[in-house]
């Protein structure tokens, strides 16, 4: 099938699809739709970027397109709320005119809101596991209306803890329902709940899911700790495009962002200590232009579906080697190519080596500039997005400048810690 117009989707399908400029499907998009129409059973396995969001999203909107029932058919359970509420996006894109609702059942926004959609009779609810069981131990919501079930990201779900809240969802859905499966990878786990809870599957498996694809530059550079910031500096003035920068923890993620706020470089951040709000925030600026930097740690990697990510930096190593796959996937989108950097100390050695032997890959080394640590940050111009930044003159430190002009330095108070501070 080398066309959507070949599939069976009805007339307001095929025109929000040419109207977003979705002309061909993709591998896994080809073959788990065609199945999911006829009411299959599917399980679908493909790297990350591959398109499995629209993969479930056409057959879904295709089986509610025409029917005037109202009353949630359709659920859908995801790992993140950024995940969920994309997915709730691309839903909304491709329904306009048809008269199909989606909601999003969700932890760190207003549950009465969602609720009051579900009770107008949203068709399609896009939930992550944990608000979904709260609304369900309260008895909130009714399950049993449900016709298709969908599991998005289904390892990153087990991953993250959520079997047990899944097997208590999936337990309130009537015996007779449609299973689709879609999963970057499928483990022993996620074996397990697919011979638990799906009936004789369509099984689809698009390309080497356990490494990158291939339209993904992989790069490394050994660098000291000290010396990383004015890299990831130097790599934002000499390549165009938006950088998804990954920290290993929340404290650091913080840093990051606002070291590179203070030499220039407007950069979000997204993590689990940002509320809701915040993060929806971050991630709409990240999208529209507002902000070049989006720095995130691996839980919200997941949720971070957007297109024309130039460069995708692992500031800090994987904790492990499964999440590098999911991290450098945010680039390299629907066939466009994309680059990810990886930035690993003298020390780190021996963990890159294990990802090169784990994932069957071959990371590049770049050298380091030289002059990288005598050299101050330069600061770059402000971003527009799709254009190249352009450069500008070097940086200097206002101390030096001061010196420089002959002009007294500023008196400052001694410095002391917070801890004393606050006594």
């Amino acid at each position: 099938m080398n066309d959507f117009s070949e599939m069976n989707l009805c007339s307001a399908l095929q025109s929000n699809l040419a109207k977003h400029g979705f002309v061909k499907p993709t591998p896994v998009q080809a073959r788990a739709i065609p199945p999911a129409l006829a009411g299959h059973d599917v399980v679908a396995t493909a790297q990350t970027g591959t398109g499995k969001t629209l993969g479930f999203a056409l057959p879904l909107l295709q089986f509610l397109a025409g029917k005037s029932a109202t009353g949630t058919k359709v659920m859908v359970l995801s790992p993140t709320r950024e995940l969920a509420i994309q997915i709730n996006e691309t839903f909304t894109k491709l329904a306009a005119g048809t008269g199909i609702l989606s909601t999003v059942v969700v932890g760190g926004m207003d549950e009465g809101r969602q609720l009051r959609s579900i009770r107008r009779g949203a068709q399609v609810m896009i939930a992550t596991p944990g608000r979904l069981c709260d609304f369900l131990d309260r008895k909130l919501v009714d399950l049993r209306g449900i016709q298709t079930v969908v599991l998005d990201e289904a390892d990153r779900m087990l991953d993250m803890g959520f079997l047990p809240s899944i097997r208590a969802i999936l337990k309130e859905l009537p015996a007779s329902r449609q299973t689709l499966l879609f999963s970057a990878t499928i483990e022993k786990s996620v074996a397990h709940l697919i011979e638990a809870h799906v009936r004789n599957p369509v099984r689809v498996t698009i390309g080497i899911t356990t490494k990158p694809v291939e339209q993904v530059d992989l790069h490394v550079y050994e660098v000291e700790q000290n010396r990383k910031l004015n890299l990831l500096a130097q790599l934002m003035r000499d390549e165009p495009g938006a950088f998804l920068v990954f920290a290993r923890t929340r404290h650091g993620a913080d840093r990051l962002a606002k070291s590179l706020g203070r030499f220039g470089l407007k950069a979000a951040r997204i993590h689990g200590d940002r509320t809701q709000g915040q993060r929806n925030q971050a991630m709409a600026g990240f999208k529209d232009g507002t902000y070049r930097v989006l720095v995130a740690t691996d839980v919200a990697a997941r949720g971070i579906h957007v297109d024309n990510i130039a460069q995708v930096v692992n500031y800090d190593l994987p904790q492990v080697p499964e999440d590098f796959i999911h991290r450098v996937g945010r680039t390299g989108r629907a066939g466009a190519r994309g680059t990810a950097s990886t930035f690993a100390t003298l020390s780190e050695r021996g963990e890159i080596k294990r990802i090169e032997r784990e994932l069957k890959i071959r990371l590049l080394k770049r050298e380091v500039p030289a002059n990288l640590a005598e050299a101050p940050v330069v600061a770059c111009a402000p971003w527009r997005p799709e254009s190249r930044p352009t450069s500008t003159a070097s940086w200097t430190h206002p101390a030096r400048a001061r010196r420089a002009s002959g002009r007294p330095p500023v008196k400052t108070a001694p410095w002391k810690s917070k801890s004393l501070r606050s006594r």
